[in-house]
């Protein structure tokens, strides 16, 4: 018996509504499982590529039954699916009854170079040239073959998985559990060219701590270490859900804010630049730290470069200017902090 397992396994069914009667009295475990039936090829294609399923079972005697197995097996993002080709075509039956194991040989081996996982004979129950040996061999043959796609489907589920894992681990800064500088020059990209296509806007900020050197000097890196956990999560906190925070290195930070003007942004700076400053970070009952922040906002423009390295680079150099300035500043574009005209946004 083949067991789903909750693994929600879908199948589809590349055939006529004669061939799925025949197949589903073969196969009495099959609803168990999702199965969709298509019988036109174009369909069949765009079904796969929204929707790709777990196992496949395609119809030789359909049109564009050879070709759905030659482009699948082109397609290399969808390499986990497990094709079965069932040949109901009578000229085959006929050569492979008149010519025996020879024949079925070759047929097999030209199924499975032109793109099938596996190549079955539809043999019909009520068909009555075939003995009961045979019928149950087959049968057995199926549903092997099923086994063998839900296990496909399972390794790619556990891989999925485990590539989810790391990804996160590799884009996570372990001490903050804010995105890491990998993550940004995995995103920053994206969201560049994303915001050039939808023709929106997109901001971004370069922060960091003032002085967070004397902390360390001062009380020791775990303090230094534990201000930093608790910097993260009050600016978290406080984020937009269009903006993205990164810990760029150090006590050096980038947030990306998705759909935000310039002026924008700068009221988000300005926003941020008092929310840290206002109230002191309280580590234990004799222990509270009053920091600020400097930082620097650029927005982006049609002369920056599709990796965002201009972008980045003019935020650093207006960070650098507020560090300059005497820290505790936010620059932008012909701007200095607290310039009283701004207009506030909603959070």
């Amino acid at each position: 018996m083949i067991k789903n397992e909750a693994m929600n396994i879908s199948i589809l069914v590349f055939g006529k509504n004669n061939f799925i009667a025949t197949l589903l009295d073969q196969i009495r475990d099959m609803a168990d499982f999702n199965i969709e039936v298509i019988d036109n090829f174009n369909q069949v294609v765009s079904w796969i590529e929204i929707t790709p399923p777990d196992i496949i079972l395609v119809q030789a005697s359909l049109d564009g039954s050879m070709e759905l197995c030659g482009w699948l097996k082109d397609q290399t993002k969808l390499s986990c699916i497990h094709c079965i080709l069932f040949d109901d075509r009578p000229g085959q039956l006929n050569d492979r009854n008149m010519y025996s194991w020879q024949r079925e040989l070759e047929m097999s081996a030209a199924a499975l170079e032109q793109g099938a996982d596996a190549y079955i004979w539809h043999i019909i129950e009520e068909r009555t040239d075939h003995s009961l040996a045979e019928l149950t061999a087959n049968n057995s043959l199926i549903l092997a073959q099923l086994i063998v796609g839900l296990r496909k489907a399972q390794k790619y589920r556990d891989l999925i998985r485990a590539n989810d894992v790391l990804s996160a681990i590799a884009f996570a800064d372990s001490l903050t559990e804010l995105n890491n500088r990998r993550a940004l020059e995995w995103d920053l990209p994206r969201q560049i060219q994303r915001a050039k296509i939808q023709k929106t806007s997109l901001s971004l900020i370069f922060l960091d701590i003032d002085h967070f050197k004397k902390v360390n000097d001062t009380h020791g890196h775990v303090v230094g270490d534990r201000l930093l956990q608790m910097f993260c999560k009050r600016l978290q906190k406080n984020l937009r859900c269009q903006d993205t925070a990164f810990r760029y290195g150090g006590d050096e930070f980038v947030l990306l804010l998705g759909n935000t003007t310039n002026d924008e942004a700068l009221v988000v700076a300005s926003r941020l630049n008092r929310i840290i400053s206002d109230e002191p970070f309280v580590l234990s009952n004799k222990l509270a730290i009053n920091i600020t922040i400097s930082l620097g906002a650029a927005c982006l423009s049609d002369q920056d470069d599709h990796q965002g390295e201009s972008l980045l680079h003019r935020a650093d150099q207006y960070l650098l200017q507020a560090k300059t300035a005497g820290r505790n500043q936010i620059i932008g574009s012909n701007y200095l902090s607290r310039v009283p005209h701004l207009k506030a946004i909603s959070y």
